[in-house]
């Protein structure tokens, strides 16, 4: 197998240092992916490439983004073109020093690494040093592995530091603080602070959190070690408590957007079960969420980001109580539960545990928070317990490790370790572990840090975070349920396989260049978590997966063992499971982490204009791997794309409709994942995981708080770190587009109060006025529902008895926005004009063919191209009432897009997943966002909330 090699029988009598550069051997590389590159030849030229236009727009039509000329892979989608052209490429747009080529982008990145590891000694010899180069390089080229964002915005962008931040300095073996002279990059997408109990400490935090949401990164706090509220100070008086500085801290993380753009910030905060305020921060986010839903009632603007949920505190964090296996057992047993003072250690407040959890359930019913984190469990696994305890995680749950540490994410695609007969290729995906684990264990000293300890401790303990995505996608492609046990025992097993094989290399490194400086006092409860982790592959029911998988969990385990032993190991932590948001995309993944698919009909926006329907690319590699004939395939697939929802397909199977089951009902459907089929997935992986996963419990809007509660206690049994539920319909958020159902909103002008005209002006002569012709109270109407470039809105016209429009309403944006208010007032005008008699056909020929956005294709045969909403609207009431003739189409439109670009399908069938309804719009696109681990990513654009 293709893998590092080490002289096992050179024994390193110093293990217990870390070594100097002068005294490293370093490692032997081989080749794997690359084995077969001619001489001279590299992995760039093993790919075909060709030019493309990134082009991203908004949900009003413009144009955000636009790169013409770019080269990329001809395999990659258009929607990794986009996504990497605009949230990576380097460089001023419309400048030379701009990256138009994903190579140039690779070149940037890889090079770079693989410079740091020659001046680190990381390679025996320039050979190694260029085969590593060429697999990490293979590896990103063909989407198998990718980088968290923070690598890709970066690593190897030759800019004058801002001299800000912390780096460590192997001649002096000390942490330094950056100057101009010295430009390190930060390459951690994931920050655990601590906060001591004084104000200055409560400051500082203050600082660091900003610095880091400027510059695109997340952090977490456990805020258990300040005083409760009305605690007694040092100095006299009464503190405030954690509640009254996470408003202040809510506020910075409001105002310093994350990475200096306009999404929200990244941020968790964690209460201790046992603090005297933890029923205050239980229901903090809850009561301010209703808050926000007396606002709405009022009028005010229900997006995420508008004058409702601006208005109130605690939005713009992540919020979970941290549990005891002592408190789940008073829940358990519903004994006694009793909050201690932070100061003195007594007693402060008697709860029944089983109230207090009902208390954390019914908010999280309510809200979606809090989530829950069972602390006895996190420090159970911990590798370096005797240094410290964990106290805390980043803002998704998924990175667990000392205060004041950092970890930069990498994630590894599944689905290209399928080979072309079908099966899964362990070995590649074993190489593929070492060469990304030795990238990250490079990059740990070449960055740079926001404060001196998380220097000091990403030094000392060299946390790593590898991942995969796309666990979904791989298992229905294979015909195996994700709510199965053999889905849970391809998941166990894989991630056996990818955290084994992280720590033998973390312990082949190891016998290069040392350990990492925080092993030797921890070697003892280290061994064991690894010991532990082994065991764990003897659960894994070897019937229901590959042999060669299986045999590579129990190999990798062993090895990592007995040669860790010997060695010790370079890294604390190996592996998390991170949501993947914008990495998912440039990998082209259809699922991200351990999540299943949403649904199985996704919706796009064409660059031209317009919406498709996609069906899941994986469905039809599914229907062949369980036996379907190409024919079959095509009629089960046109009955999806009809109905939304693979039940009732023709020739369809029952006993195969669980492995099409993804997060939601479809509209048409009956069946889903349910909430312990998560739970379940999670815990097969948690096992083998040094960190968490980040991943979000999807119930149903019916959920009772009981179910909620049920969750978390089952969540607490199987052995998960922490858990995070969500109930669909739980936030008032309404999306800027909403589809038909529970999420349509109610038509704007219908409820507008026409106002009466104003009194005539009385003068001597004579004023003659027109005569107003009244519509009855009850009238005859039309309503008409169209789309302009995927920007979809309702007519309604109200008739006189002579079936001649009297009245217009026109339907566009949500309740309160500026465009609704003008197309309610123009539809007024117009509605005043008609019963005062100006014409139709006046309105028509003044108002069609009027040029502005959005523009575009409609799928309306009649007018299949609108140069505006005045153009459609007018041109269709010149259609229905004047007549067929009068509409005039540009001569030669075509109502079909060219013939490489699929056809829009406006006139969608079926409203989108439920379970969509209530997501945050996009801040950066205006794009409906989906639920991602913890967090929420943009489809449009790439953006997230937060997410690597």
């Amino acid at each position: 197998m293709g893998q590092l090699s080490v002289d096992l029988s050179a024994h390193i009598k110093t293990f217990r240092r870390n070594l100097r550069k002068e005294e490293r051997n370093g490692l032997s590389f081989p080749r794997y992916f690359t084995a077969r590159l001619e001489a001279g030849k590299t992995p760039y030229d093993e790919v075909r490439w060709e030019l493309r236009t990134a082009s991203i727009g908004n949900d009003k039509g413009a144009m955000i983004f636009e790169q013409k000329d770019l080269e990329v892979p001809s395999d990659w989608s258009q929607t990794a073109t986009n996504i990497v052209a605009s949230k990576y490429f380097h460089g001023k747009m419309g400048t030379p020093e701009r990256e138009r080529s994903v190579a140039q982008l690779i070149h940037r990145v890889v090079d770079t690494i693989s410079e740091w590891g020659i001046e680190g000694r990381y390679f025996r010899s320039l050979e190694d040093a260029a085969n590593f180069r060429n697999e990490l390089a293979h590896l990103m080229l063909t989407q198998k592995a990718c980088f968290n964002s923070p690598v890709w915005f970066n690593v190897g962008v030759k800019e004058e530091n801002r001299g800000y931040g912390w780096y460590y300095d192997e001649s002096t073996d000390s942490i330094n603080k950056l100057d101009k002279s010295n430009h390190r990059p930060q390459c951690s997408a994931c920050f655990i602070n601590s906060v001591q109990d004084s104000l200055e400490s409560i400051l500082d935090l203050a600082k660091t959190e900003g610095m880091l949401f400027k510059w695109g990164s997340g952090t977490g706090t456990n805020l258990s070690t300040l005083r409760e509220e009305n605690g007694l100070l040092w100095g006299g008086g009464r503190a405030s408590g954690p509640l009254s500085f996470m408003k202040g801290f809510d506020a910075f993380a409001g105002v310093i957007k994350s990475g200096g753009k306009t999404r929200r910030a990244a941020k968790m905060v964690i209460l201790n079960a046992e603090h005297p305020d933890v029923e205050q921060f239980i229901w903090c986010k809850a009561k301010e969420e209703r808050k926000a839903h007396t606002l709405i009632d009022a009028g005010y603007d229900q997006s995420l980001d508008g004058e409702a949920y601006a208005s109130i505190f605690f939005q713009n964090a992540n919020n979970s109580v941290r549990a005891t296996d002592a408190f789940m057992q008073s829940v358990i047993d519903d004994t006694d539960w009793w909050t201690k003072s932070v100061v003195t250690g007594e007693n402060v407040r008697k709860f029944r545990g089983r109230d207090l959890m009902r208390s954390i359930a019914e908010a999280t019913w309510q809200c979606g928070d809090p989530g829950m984190q069972f602390d006895t469990t996190i420090n159970k696994w911990h590798t370096s317990k005797n240094t410290a305890r964990i106290n805390a995680s980043n803002p998704c749950s998924e990175y667990m490790f000392l205060d004041d540490s950092a970890c930069n994410l990498a994630s590894l695609n599944l689905m290209r370790f399928v080979s072309a007969g079908g099966t899964f290729d362990v070995e590649a995906f074993r190489h593929a572990v070492d060469t990304v684990i030795l990238a990250q264990e490079i990059l740990v000293d070449s960055a740079s840090y926001p404060t001196e300890r998380i220097a000091r401790n990403s030094h000392d303990y060299r946390p790593l975070g590898l991942g995969f995505a796309n666990l979904g996608s791989l298992l229905m492609s294979m015909g195996v349920p994700y709510d199965s046990d053999q889905g849970r025992a391809w998941a166990g097993a894989i991630s056996a396989v990818m955290c084994g094989q992280s720590y033998l290399t973390s312990a082949r490194i190891a016998e290069v260049v040392g350990p990492c400086p925080g092993y030797p006092i921890n070697e003892e409860p280290f061994l064991d978590v690894i010991k532990m982790h082994g065991d764990q592959v003897n659960g894994i029911d070897s019937k229901l997966v590959p042999p060669a998988l299986f045999q590579a969990a129990h190999e990798t385990w062993k090895q990592a063992y007995e040669l860790g032993q010997k060695t010790g190991y370079r890294n604390a932590q190996t592996t998390v499971i991170a949501p993947t948001g914008t990495i998912g995309f440039m990998m082209d993944c259809d699922t991200t982490g351990v999540e299943p698919d949403l649904a199985l009909v996704k919706y796009k926006k064409l660059v031209g204009g317009g919406v498709i329907k996609i069906v899941n690319n994986t469905v039809p590699a599914a229907l062949i791997r369980l036996g379907y004939s190409p024919e079959q395939v095509e009629k089960i697939v046109a009955h999806i794309d009809t109905t939304g929802s693979i039940e009732g397909a023709p020739e369809l199977k029952a006993e195969h409709l669980p492995v099409f089951d993804c997060s939601f009902k479809s509209p048409k459907g009956t069946r889903y994942i349910h909430h312990m089929g998560h739970i379940r997935m999670m815990a097969a992986v948690q096992p083998f995981i040094s960190g968490a996963i980040s991943k979000t419990i999807n119930m149903p809007e019916e959920s009772s708080v009981e179910d909620v509660m049920g969750a978390y206690i089952e969540s607490w049994k199987l052995g998960l770190k922490a858990v995070a539920i969500y109930r669909d319909g739980s936030k008032r958020v309404q999306p800027l587009s909403s589809g038909s159902g529970k999420g349509e909103k109610k038509s704007i002008a219908s409820q507008a109060a026409v106002p009466a005209p104003a009194p005539a002006r009385i003068e001597e002569r004579i004023v003659y006025r027109p005569l107003r012709r009244k519509l009855p109270d009850e009238r005859q109407s039309i309503t008409h529902k169209f789309s302009i470039a995927g920007h979809e809105g309702y007519i309604t016209v109200g008739m006189f008895e002579d079936g001649t429009p009297g009245e217009l309403f026109i339907t566009m944006a949500k309740e309160g926005s500026t465009i609704s208010g003008l197309m309610d007032s123009f539809a007024t005008t117009v509605s005043y004009a008609l019963q005062y008699g100006v014409p139709v056909q006046f309105f028509v020929d003044k108002f069609s063919h009027v040029r502005f956005e959005p523009s575009g294709y409609t799928g309306n045969p009649n007018i299949p191209y609108a140069k505006s909403i005045m153009d459609y609207i007018f041109r269709w009431l010149a259609l229905k009432f004047i007549g067929p003739n009068t509409v005039e189409n540009e001569a030669g439109l075509s109502t079909k897009l060219r013939p490489t670009e699929p056809e829009p399908q406006q006139k969608l069938q079926f409203s989108p997943a439920d379970g969509m309804q209530d997501a945050p719009a996009c801040s950066e696109c205006g794009g409906l966002m989906t639920r991602n681990g913890s967090c929420y990513k943009c489809e449009n654009c790439g953006g997230t909330s937060g997410c690597s």
